[in-house]
């Protein structure tokens, strides 16, 4: 991969198309992370893209037009945002741009005046521990199912409390 500049930008509920076919390469890629599966969201409707859109913001890693990554973030509570979603490229992985999504993540959510965000993290995923560790992530305690229909393993959530 060359060296050009990344760009973390919101999508447009316009853009579902290309959310989706990020997503399902996502899901396909690692099944392991997200609640949901493969099967289950490629039979999801037009309008249930434009509707996550819309009710996520949801911000993409872009270089040269080519996506690279994935970050969603939705209100969780009083002053808090749950970031979910989160995905990275597996060829663009270790450049950093996992990084530019966390922090692009963690702003977006302050600049909707939720400062505190809370994220789920697959108990076996350590490289995502440890990037959102870096990010001021920590341990909460509480752990849960990655998915209540199926034995998928378990999953640990992380919280980074408002700062300043």
């Amino acid at each position: 991969m060359t060296t050009t500049t990344v760009v973390v930008r919101r999508l447009a509920a316009e853009e579902w198309t290309g959310y989706r076919e990020v997503r399902l390469a996502a899901l396909a890629d690692a099944p392991e992370a997200f609640g949901s599966t493969l099967a289950r969201e490629q039979a999801f409707t037009e309008d249930v893209w434009r509707g996550r859109l819309l009710a996520r913001n949801t911000l993409v890693a872009e270089r040269d037009g080519e996506s690279l990554g994935l970050v969603g973030i939705v209100p969780a509570g009083p002053g808090q945002a749950e970031l979910v979603s989160m995905w990275v490229h597996p060829a663009a992985r270790g450049l950093g741009v996992g990084d530019l999504l966390v922090r692009a993540a963690i702003e977006r959510a302050g600049r909707l005046g939720l400062p505190e965000v809370l994220l789920w993290v697959a108990e076996a995923n350590a490289p995502a521990e440890r990037l959102y560790t870096r990010h001021g992530f920590g341990r909460t305690g509480e752990v849960q199912p990655v998915d209540e229909e199926s034995d998928r393993g378990l999953e640990f959530a992380m919280l980074r409390p408002a700062t300043g």
